[in-house]
């Protein structure tokens, strides 16, 4: 095997051997720091996989792309299923993603467990399982692999918010895991659908249609679109996701924002897209509808929204809409907005989640109202705040400028009337994210210092500063050098719209 073969194994059996190993580990605390080194290990197993073999077959016939690293081995012979890993400009930034917020939330759990009736060592051992689930979803090329990595994520994700969530997780964890399960059935059908036309589950293959008829193509695009919508999450299939991060514990909520939204921009990407360009073409002014939906119904929820960390959630909608606009155009221009996109959001609001929980854990309280004054009594965590709520809004200089800023020049780009109007509503959605980000440090860390407020003190702990410091540098990094995501994903784009053609 190469290196970069073994990278790919690595990157999923160092974190599944860290769950084992942390769930048999008889003492709590012990048990956290080894699966940190784990999450820590997946880390700099997945920062190599950047150097390699860079070759693409911009345009032809499919493959019309050649992963950078590849791993092709029989699962299942009698019915012609492969352990088949690889990875590309598209799928690379998320997987480094995935492995530093999951290291920086095992890390932030050697400081803090959240209340609940369970242990840090099962909350560790739960993140170390989701990793994997996210991982496998981001290197599968096999599209029944894909599938089966998509659904390990489930479980894993629901004790995490029943079992170390707010007052109300039991019922949050149910509804996301009923409309996960919704997803998941029409992802399963929609699997079905291509497998069973195409004979062959290899993405590779089947990138560019792998000739399917147009009704085949009509059909897998609408089941796979719908069940990457519920994961995305688009509107109106968005109403899971507030009371999930609302209920969920702080390391939850950031990887839930953080990466695990993002298995469904990827999946309409990689697979919807990609398998079925017919049915992306055809479907591609109702996704940009809904997608326009989504920005302005986000925005205006969140300039109504008086809780802090549902208000962070609902911007999550809006700023999916985003993305997911970039994809409905179907251009270079659109794909490279919704990739930097995915990653300045899972940067950004990762950090706003941090902020959010280290703020409800000191002032005990999430409502705005009694929030007033941060900046009075914890000067460092009202300018942190302040930080990441301007790079949410998209200043330029900051992440989230990129994605949002040119998801609104391909909208326009894309010409006509339907397309220069949902241009023009996404940049008034643009307009109102600002409005209720700076409605938000109004309300918090602006006046004088409420009682709530008035019991923080100015320090943080080191174990914050460490988990959040990446984050800030890399909003800095990526806003000020948006290359190193899209300078590594201008070469799979051009090939993936060259089969669009």
């Amino acid at each position: 095997m190469s290196l970069g073969q073994v990278l790919l194994v690595a990157a999923l059996a160092v974190p599944a051997l860290g769950a084992a190993v942390v769930a048999l580990l008889p003492g709590d605390r012990a048990a956290r720091v080894v699966g940190t080194v784990a999450a820590g290990l997946t880390l700099l197993a997945t920062l190599p996989l950047a150097v390699g073999d860079r070759g693409w077959t911009a345009f032809g016939p499919a493959p019309a792309v050649r992963p950078w690293h590849r791993l092709d081995l029989p699962w299942v012979p009698a019915l012609d299923l492969r352990f088949h890993l690889g990875v590309d400009g598209i799928s690379y930034p998320l997987v480094v993603l995935t492995a530093l917020l999951t290291l920086l939330c095992c890390a932030y759990t050697l400081w803090r467990v959240p209340d609940g009736g369970g242990s840090g060592r099962a909350l560790v051992a739960l993140l170390l399982v989701v990793e994997v689930g996210i991982l496998g979803t981001f290197l599968a090329l096999d599209l029944v692999l894909f599938f089966v990595f998509f659904e390990v994520v489930l479980l894993p994700m629901y004790a995490i918010i029943a079992g170390y969530g707010g007052a109300d997780r039991r019922r949050a964890a149910a509804k996301f895991a009923l409309y996960t399960l919704l997803g998941s059935v029409l992802l399963l059908v929609g699997v079905y659908v291509v497998v069973a036309a195409a004979g062959t589950a290899d993405l590779l293959a089947l990138t560019g249609g792998g000739g399917l008829s147009r009704g085949t193509q009509l059909a897998a695009f609408t089941l796979l679109g719908l069940a990457f919508a519920v994961k995305s999450p688009l509107w109106p299939l968005h109403s899971w996701l507030p009371d999930a991060h609302t209920q969920a514990p702080t390391v939850g909520s950031v990887i839930l924002a953080g990466v695990l939204l993002k298995m469904g921009t990827y999946g309409l990407i990689r697979v919807a897209v990609g398998v079925a360009p017919e049915g992306a073409r055809w479907a591609a002014p109702v996704l940009g509808v809904l997608a326009v939906a989504a920005i302005i119904v986000g925005s205006l929820v969140c300039l109504a929204q008086g809780e802090l960390k549902r208000l962070i959630a609902y911007s999550s909608v809006g700023h999916m809409g985003f993305v997911l606009l970039g994809v409905a155009t179907l251009t270079a221009t659109g794909l490279q907005a919704a990739l930097i996109g995915n990653v300045a959001h899972g940067v950004i609001t990762g950090l706003l989640f941090f902020l959010a929980g280290a703020i409800k854990d000191r002032a005990h309280t999430g409502v705005l109202a009694e929030l007033s004054g941060l900046r009075e009594t914890a000067p460092r965590l009202a300018g942190l705040l302040g930080f990441a709520a301007v790079a949410s809004l998209g200043l330029p200089g900051l992440a989230g400028f990129w994605g949002e800023a040119f998801a609104v020049v391909a909208a326009v780009g894309r010409g006509g009337p339907l397309w220069t109007t949902l241009g023009v509503l996404a940049a008034v959605g643009g307009a109102l994210t600002a409005a209720y980000l700076l409605r938000l440090l109004r309300r918090v860390t602006h006046g004088p210092a409420s009682p709530a407020v008035g019991r923080i003190g100015p320090g943080l702990a080191v174990a914050e500063w460490t988990a959040w410091a990446p984050l800030v540098l890399l909003a800095l990094a990526v806003g000020l050098a948006p290359t190193l995501v899209l300078g590594v994903a201008a070469d799979p784009v051009a090939a993936l719209v060259g089969v669009l053609k």
